[in-house]
C-alpha cells in the first residue's frame, strides 16, 4: 500500500470511529459460489475479525473524507476543527475494499463522509463507490452507506439499490438540542429522508411479495424476473448521549417514535467523549459508558419485552447506573412477585429478571408437558439464582430477603455488551432437550 494511501486510511478510519451505527445484521444472503463475483454476505450478520477488546470489526469502516462544510459543535470533523484532513478518491475506496477482502480481513464496507461541496455531490460520491463495487467488480459482500439528509430523493433511492443498509444519524434526541449544537442541520429534513427510505423499503417489500405470488402460479416461468432489491437490511440511526442536557427519558422517547414512524432496525447510542478544541457549549467530561450500556438494555426491553420507556426511568428521568433496567423495574414493583413460573402468562414471565425471550418460549413449551421445578432453574447457575429470587415453584418459594442477598452478592456490572443480559444466550434456561416429556 502506498504511503499516501496508508496515511489517508489512518486519518479517515480514525475519524469514522465515532459512528456506532455500523452493525451488519439483517443483510441479504449472497455468495460467489457460482464462480462469478467476489465476496459473500451472511443474512445473520458478519463476524470475521475481532479487536483486542473482543468487538467484531469485520467492516472496513472509513470516511470518504473528513473535510466538512458543516460546523456541528460535537463533531471532531467540523469545519472549524483543527484536525489533519484527508480525502479518498472513489477508486481508492473501491480498491481498499477489494484488497482487504481478498486478504481475509473484512467482509464488508461501512462508508460515511463529511459534507463536501454539497449534500448531493457527497451522496453521488458514496453511491459511485457502491455502484462500482457491485456492478464493475461484482462484490457480494455487505455495504452500509451513510445517507446525507439533504440529498435528493432520487439519490437516496439509488443508494438503496446498491447498499444492504442505509443510515441517517439524528445525532441528538431533541430538535432544540440539534438547533443549538448543529444549527446547519435540519431535524425535519432528517425525518423526511427517513420517511422516504421507509416508503422505498415498504414498496420493495410489496413488489417482492407480489413477485413470489406470481412465481407460485401454475405455469409461471421458473426464471421470472425479480424486482430490484432496496436496502434489504433496512435503516438505522445514531444518537449521541451526554452532549446535551437531554435525560434518558427524552432519548428513549425519541427512539420509540423513530421505531414506530420509520420501522428502524436499530437505534444506536454513542456516549459523548470530549473532542479536541471543543466548544464551551459542550460538557467538559464524557458521558459514562455505563449510561450508554443501560440505554441499549432499555432499548432491548422496549422492543422485545413489552416495557414502555416511562416504566424504566426514575422520577428524575434517568436509568439506574447501579442495576440493569429490568432489575430496577422489578425492585420498584415488589407487588408483582413472586411469579408462578408454571401459571404466569408470557407477558408476565418476560418481566422476571434473568428470563430471556427464548427462555420464556421454552418455559411455555415445557410446561405443557410437565411442571417446571427448582432443579430446572438451578441448571444455569448465577442467572438461575436471579430467577429464583422472583419466582415460585412447586418445590420453591423465595425467602423474604432473596432479592437483597442477590444484590449484595452481585458485582458492579462491567460488561458493555450491546444488548441486555436477560436477552443473551446465557440467559436461556431451557435447551430443546429439556422439552421432552418426563417418563411416567
Amino acid at each position: 500500500m502506498a504511503t499516501g494511501t496508508l496515511r489517508k486510511l489512518q486519518i479517515l478510519a480514525d475519524a469514522a470511529k465515532y459512528d456506532a451505527s455500523c452493525a451488519s445484521s439483517g443483510g441479504e444472503r449472497r455468495n460467489s459460489r457460482d464462480g462469478r463475483g467476489i465476496g459473500s454476505s451472511g443474512g445473520s450478520g458478519i463476524c470475521h475479525s475481532y479487536a483486542p477488546d473482543g468487538r467484531c470489526i469485520s467492516l472496513l469502516k472509513i470516511l470518504l473524507t473528513n473535510w466538512c462544510v458543516y460546523d456541528c459543535l460535537y463533531c471532531v470533523n467540523r469545519e472549524s476543527s483543527n484536525v489533519e484532513r484527508a480525502r479518498f478518491t472513489v477508486d481508492e475506496v473501491v480498491q481498499l475494499t477489494l484488497d482487504f477482502y481478498k486478504r481475509n480481513v473484512i467482509e464488508g464496507l461501512f462508508l460515511s463522509s463529511g459534507i463536501i461541496q454539497s449534500p448531493d455531490y457527497t451522496m453521488e460520491q458514496l453511491i459511485e463507490v457502491a455502484r462500482r463495487l457491485r456492478e464493475d467488480h461484482h462484490f457480494r459482500g455487505y455495504i452500509h452507506l451513510k445517507t446525507i439528509p439533504d440529498a435528493s430523493p432520487d439519490l437516496v433511492a439509488r443508494a438503496g439499490l446498491h447498499a444492504d443498509r442505509l443510515s441517517i444519524n439524528v445525532e441528538l434526541p431533541t430538535q432544540q438540542a440539534l438547533q443549538r449544537l448543529a444549527p446547519e442541520k435540519d431535524a425535519q429534513a432528517i425525518q423526511r429522508s427517513m420517511g422516504r427510505i421507509r416508503l422505498q423499503l415498504d414498496e420493495a417489500k410489496e413488489q417482492a411479495s407480489l413477485a413470489r405470488r406470481i412465481r407460485a402460479l401454475p405455469g409461471a416461468p421458473a426464471a421470472a424476473p425479480r424486482p430490484p432489491r432496496f436496502a434489504p437490511a433496512g435503516q438505522s440511526t445514531q444518537m449521541i448521549v451526554g452532549a446535551d442536557a437531554s435525560d434518558d427519558r427524552a432519548i428513549l422517547r425519541t427512539s420509540v417514535a423513530l421505531y414506530q414512524r420509520h420501522k428502524l432496525r436499530r437505534v444506536y447510542y454513542s456516549a459523548f467523549s470530549p473532542i479536541p478544541h471543543a466548544s464551551a457549549a459542550l460538557p467538559s467530561l464524557g458521558a459514562p459508558l455505563m449510561r450508554e450500556h443501560r440505554l441499549y438494555q432499555a432499548d432491548w426491553l422496549m422492543r422485545f419485552y413489552g416495557f414502555a420507556e416511562q416504566e424504566l426511568v426514575t422520577e428524575a428521568g434517568m436509568l439506574s447506573l447501579q442495576v440493569d433496567p429490568k432489575m430496577a423495574w422489578a425492585l420498584a414493583h415488589p407487588d408483582w412477585f413472586p411469579v408462578d413460573l408454571n401459571r404466569a402468562p408470557r407477558e408476565v414471565l418476560l418481566r422476571v429478571p434473568g428470563l430471556g425471550v427464548q427462555s420464556v418460549r421454552r418455559i411455555l413449551q415445557a410446561r405443557r408437558l410437565r411442571q417446571i421445578a427448582k432443579a430446572d432453574v438451578q441448571r444455569l447457575g448465577g442467572p438461575g439464582d436471579r430467577v429464583l429470587a422472583f419466582v415460585q415453584l412447586p418445590d420453591h418459594r423465595p425467602p423474604a430477603d432473596a432479592v437483597s442477598r442477590l444484590l449484595r452478592q452481585a458485582a458492579p456490572a462491567k460488561s458493555r455488551r450491546r444488548r441486555a443480559g436477560d436477552g443473551s444466550p446465557q440467559g436461556d434456561l431451557f435447551a430443546p432437550a429439556d422439552l421432552a416429556p418426563v417418563a411416567r
